[in-house]
């Protein structure tokens, strides 16, 4: 059995990765702060949940 996520966060991840997605990399930390540069979120938690799930679909991501 896996995280679920809230709908909240994959939205937002989504849309950075349509907007950023090549700007993104597999490394947590990066990412956290790529999501603060690209967002407004202020909540520590909530940035987190959104890096960690970016960083999930970057190394899943299929590659070519």
């Amino acid at each position: 059995m896996g995280n679920i996520r809230h709908s909240n966060i994959k939205t937002i991840s989504f849309k950075l990765l349509n907007n950023y997605g090549d700007v993104f990399t597999e490394d947590f930390d990066q990412n956290k702060a790529l999501v603060t540069k690209y967002t407004t979120i202020e909540s520590k938690t909530i940035r987190n949940k959104v890096a960690g799930y970016v960083t999930r679909k970057v190394r899943r991501a299929p590659k070519y």
